[in-house]
Parts: C-alpha cells; sequence; structure tokens
C-alpha cells in the first residue's frame, strides 16, 4: 500500500526546483529589483505625504509590507515550475511513477517556500539602509513566520499551476489574484488612515495578518493582537496546503 507522503521523493521535487532557480541568474535580479524598486522609489516618494507612522518614517513603515511581498510573488511564481515541468514531459514521467501525488505537492511548497526565505533574507540585509533595526530575538520568529506565509502562499501557486495550460495563462491569474491581496494587505497603508469600506476589505484579507504580524516582529507594533495574527495565518495555510494537494491531486497531465 502506498504512504501518503514519501520523503525522497520530497526532497527530489524541491532539490530540482532549487537548482533550476539558481540556473536561472535572470529570474533571481528580477524577482530581486521589484522590492527594491518599491522600498526606495515608492518609499522615498510617498514619505513627505504620509511623514510618519506610529512613530515611524514612512520608508520604516513598509519595509514589513516589502518583505511580505518579497514571500507573496516568490513563492506563488515558483508554482510554475509545475507548468514547466508538464510542458517538457517531466510531470507526467514522474506522476507515472509508484509515488503519491501529496508529495510531489509538498516538494513544490518546499522549494517555494526556501526561495521565498533566501530572497526575504537578503530583502532583510536592506534594513539597515533604511533605518530599520530589527531586535535579534525576533529574527528566528521572523523567519517562521515569513517561511509561514511562504508556503500557504505556494499552495495557492499550485492551485492555478494545477489547472493552467500554458504560462501566459498563469501570469495573467496570479497577478489578479496576488497584485489586490497585497494592495490590500495594510502592506502600505496605515489602518487608521484608510476609509470604512477599504478598512473591511483589508482586515478580511488573510495576507493582511501576515503583513501585520511582520510588522509587529519588525517594528514592534501591530494593529491586531499578535496571537490572532498567528492563528489567522496557521489557519490560512491549511486552507491553501489542503487546496494545493486536493487540486494537484485530481489534475490531468
Amino acid at each position: 500500500m502506498m504512504s501518503v507522503i514519501d520523503l525522497s521523493c520530497i526532497k527530489m521535487v524541491w532539490l530540482r526546483d532549487i537548482l533550476r532557480y539558481f540556473r536561472e541568474r535572470s529570474q533571481l535580479y528580477g524577482s530581486l529589483a521589484r522590492p527594491v524598486l518599491w522600498l526606495f522609489v515608492l518609499g522615498m516618494g510617498l514619505r513627505g505625504s504620509y511623514g510618519r507612522v506610529q512613530d515611524v518614517d514612512y520608508t520604516q513603515f513598509i519595509f514589513p509590507g516589502i518583505l511580505a511581498m518579497t514571500a507573496i510573488f516568490t513563492s506563488v511564481q515558483s508554482a510554475v515550475s509545475i507548468i514547466w515541468d508538464r510542458e517538457f514531459g517531466f510531470l507526467k514521467e514522474i506522476l507515472v511513477a509508484p509515488v503519491p501525488r501529496t508529495s510531489i505537492a509538498v516538494g513544490k511548497g518546499l522549494a517555494g517556500t526556501t526561495l521565498s526565505l533566501i530572497q526575504g533574507m537578503i530583502i532583510l540585509m536592506l534594513a539597515p539602509l533604511v533605518n530599520v533595526s530589527i531586535p535579534w530575538l525576533n529574527i528566528l520568529p521572523l523567519i517562521g513566520v515569513i517561511a509561514l506565509l511562504s508556503f500557504s502562499l505556494t499552495g495557492i501557486g499550485i492551485v492555478i499551476a494545477a489547472r493552467m495550460t500554458s504560462f501566459q495563462g498563469f501570469g495573467t491569474i496570479m497577478n489578479f489574484i496576488i497584485m489586490p491581496m497585497w494592495f490590500l494587505s495594510g502592506a502600505l497603508f496605515p489602518f487608521d488612515r484608510l476609509p470604512g469600506w477599504l478598512t473591511v476589505l483589508v482586515r478580511v484579507n488573510p495576507l493582511t495578518y501576515g503583513v501585520d504580524l511582520i510588522r509587529k516582529l519588525v517594528l514592534g507594533f501591530s494593529y491586531q493582537p499578535p496571537l490572532l495574527d498567528l492563528l489567522f495565518l496557521v489557519g490560512f495555510s491549511v486552507i491553501t496546503t489542503a487546496a494545493a494537494v486536493f487540486f494537484f491531486s485530481r489534475g490531468e497531465y
């Protein structure tokens, strides 16, 4: 009887995606350029309009949101490897092997999480440039939160990729879902300066709780209780992971 999880299969899928990512240097550089531009161009440009938020500079205020943006785009974009593998026949070969599809989905999720963490650590090194000082005791919890957020978002990418047959379709759907989620996560705007209807949209967005928890660990303040943020983020991760396994297991390749 086939087990639900095959660790060797998870490791193989994870390692293959990691190696392929680092062989494509343009993808690495391109994914890093986006958060750097948003942080320094948008942050510096709007700093005069917002002034200080919760006693921090606006560029410092959006730094946690930029970290979240790195996690969002990297983790979801990593799932495009499913379409790539389908295009070149590798996915069909591995699916006919005696390994559970759940392991393949988990391997993809862990690969996306790893890539997101690598890029998140690079963005963290920019913190001194915007005068953000992260307490050393918060570094490990921060890595854990980014990993949890990334794993859940990779699940969204897997769900999208499992139903797509082209790179163009994946990119369109990804931007249609991810961009509104990020803009409505409170990453760029203080909660207390939003109109009522927009505040409602922000608070029902699962990504809001991940951004808020990252802000607590980075800047020391949040708009919601950290325990609520963590519980919501864990629930979001469970839902997206279950959806990823379900849609991937029932996809036709």
